[in-house]
């Protein structure tokens, strides 16, 4: 495989960034997972957290170099997690569940599969055109659906930002997997959050992914995002691939010499809390970074001791 892979994530004016973002590869298998913790439930970045740590590590246990299957992988991975957060807020006797969002894919051998809940989305763009781009499961997306809404509606209406289904809700969520896109050389996916989206128009997205370096074209995008949502906005998270070598600039990755039993996973940092923003505290974590992790690592356990009885 060849490709040139970028990612990042602004906290924006909120106090906290909720978001987490990463991939992972092998020689033969490629995944991007993207998850948007819900600011409006407490500790909604424990739930996403949990979500890109548990798919890249799936990823790396299974991909070995290449994934049985990648849409039951994408499907079952997605699941655990929410069954991950319900644990944990059993056990931790939380009034409320961590919530968030989440999307997911793989690439293997030149093929896309995509799975997601909520409303962040997978973009995929060839020669400039948008192919593809994976629908919300939000309250906005379902009454335009239904016909009680214009399309010109859709971004200013009062409840664009609520979805209906969503990982660590109480009802099961909806996962919805994508067909199967066939990649050409020189295609764009991007996966973003709603802070990106929300921000930036698709036409407009798609004319600064029609950048050839893509690390210049998420940055931009990015920046735009970040330059609209200077004091109502939401954390903005992507990431950027650019599909093959065709444009030869040095930053591309190839795993052709890669071990056949090795994997390499790429966590974007977390950015620090800025609470001076939040006099109410409505953002306060009860967890440090650390103690997440830790948190993560003995819900893990516990569900793996739970699938050996």
């Amino acid at each position: 495989m060849k490709f040139t892979i970028f990612q990042n994530s602004r906290q924006g004016p909120r106090p906290y960034n909720q978001d987490r973002l990463a991939y992972s590869y092998s020689k033969d298998a490629l995944l991007l997972v993207v998850a948007d913790g819900m600011g409006g439930h407490k500790n909604g970045e424990i739930a996403a957290q949990l979500a890109v740590t548990t798919m890249t590590e799936a990823f790396q246990r299974l991909a070995v170099p290449t994934l049985s299957s990648p849409a039951k992988f994408l499907i079952e991975n997605i699941q655990q997690v929410h069954d991950m957060i319900d644990q944990l807020t059993q056990e931790r006797e939380m009034l409320e569940s961590p919530r968030t969002t989440i999307v997911a894919a793989v690439v293997q051998r030149g093929v896309l599969y995509c799975a997601h809940v909520g409303d962040s989305r997978l973009y995929h763009f060839r020669d400039g055109h948008l192919l593809y781009r994976t629908e919300d499961h939000s309250i906005v997306q379902s009454l335009y659906n239904k016909g009680m809404i214009e399309k010109g509606d859709m971004s200013t209406h009062p409840y664009r930002h609520k979805v209906y289904s969503c990982l660590g809700g109480d009802i099961p969520p909806k996962i919805e997997l994508s067909d199967r896109h066939e990649l050409a050389e020189g295609d764009t996916i991007l996966l973003c959050t709603d802070g990106v989206w929300g921000a930036v128009a698709d036409d407009q997205m798609r004319r600064i992914l029609n950048n050839p370096l893509i690390t210049e074209s998420v940055t931009e995008l990015l920046n735009q995002a970040e330059s609209v949502s200077q004091e109502q906005g939401d954390n903005m998270s992507a990431i950027g691939l650019q599909w093959g070598d065709k444009l030869s600039t040095g930053l591309a990755v190839s795993t052709m010499t890669m071990a056949m039993g090795l994997t390499t996973t790429i966590m974007n940092p977390v950015t620090n809390p800025n609470y001076e923003n939040d006099p109410n505290g409505e953002f306060n974590t009860d967890l440090t970074a650390d103690e997440i992790e830790k948190t993560i690592a003995e819900i893990q356990e516990a569900l793996r001791k739970t699938q050996r009885k």
